[in-house]
């Protein structure tokens, strides 16, 4: 069925293709436009006002990112959620956020501390006003707005706008699961960042990191065998992912420090 795409306004006096590519970018990944649907070329092109040349250039872009694959004779198409694709997206945040949360633990200061104490009071007060669907894909926004921040302090800004451009099978992933979103174990999670941050530890402040990015792992055990068709990628071993990710976890927390880091790691660095 093709999909029918809400009206999004674009602006003329902007590039055409560039905000088509962000308008269906943006559903793909919100799962406004769901894995396996059809989309119109034809459609989109009445929808926007536009010629088909840039909805057409548009898919190709969409299609090199993974989002929409172009069948020829058959039409275009959302991508299933490749998990390949999500563990390799982890993967690259993992790598670089860890690094990126020493750089900012080694140099931390007071603004930025109280900055990130103000956004976790948001993202707090936004869990006490009830988990409605709006409130928590704004939960979302506030979960990047924190990571960006940190890339910010850490004076690697474009390094976000980098993994901006690699996370997206992560995000839609994200958008899928908001329903069963556990956002006070995601705050808790951020807490310790700070926490590691205010401390001026970089080793406790990468391993929340750390611990936090991977945490998706277990989640996509979960959510693979709730709606398995919406994703691909049957060579990759979830389960033996998740086991590994526990184990770790054993590794990074003490029973006896409630704040999930060991006296041990905070006497490091």
């Amino acid at each position: 069925m093709a999909t029918g795409i809400n009206s999004d306004q674009i602006d003329p006096r902007g590039s055409v293709g560039r905000q088509l590519v962000q308008i269906l970018r943006t559903r793909i990944i919100e799962n406004r436009m769901m894995p396996g649907e059809r989309v119109s070329e034809a459609e989109l092109s009445v929808q926007f006002g536009v010629s088909r040349q840039p909805v057409r250039e548009a898919f190709i872009k969409l299609a090199e990112e993974g989002l929409v694959q172009v069948r020829p004779q058959r039409g275009t198409f959302v991508c299933k959620i490749s998990l390949r694709a999500v563990e390799d997206a982890r993967f690259i945040r993992e790598a670089i956020e860890s690094d990126l949360v020493r750089i900012v633990a080694a140099a931390s200061d007071g603004a930025l501390v109280r900055e990130l104490r103000r956004q976790l009071e948001a993202q707090t007060r936004l869990c006490s006003l009830g988990l409605t669907q709006p409130n928590r894909t704004e939960f979302l926004r506030l979960d990047d707005l924190f990571h960006r921040t940190l890339a910010e302090a850490a004076g690697r800004q474009h390094l976000w706008q980098v993994m901006d451009g690699v996370k997206s099978q992560m995000d839609r992933v994200r958008y899928l699961t908001t329903q069963n979103l556990d956002i006070d174990r995601i705050v808790t999670q951020h807490a310790a960042v700070v926490d590691g941050i205010e401390a001026k530890d970089p080793p406790r402040a990468e391993a929340a990191m750390r611990l936090h990015l991977r945490t998706i792992l277990q989640d996509l055990v979960v959510h693979q065998a709730r709606t398995p068709e919406v994703f691909e990628g049957s060579d990759i071993d979830l389960h033996g992912m998740a086991r590994v990710t526990l184990d770790q976890r054993e590794q990074l927390l003490a029973p006896e420090d409630a704040t999930g880091f060991s006296p041990e790691r905070r006497s490091r660095g």
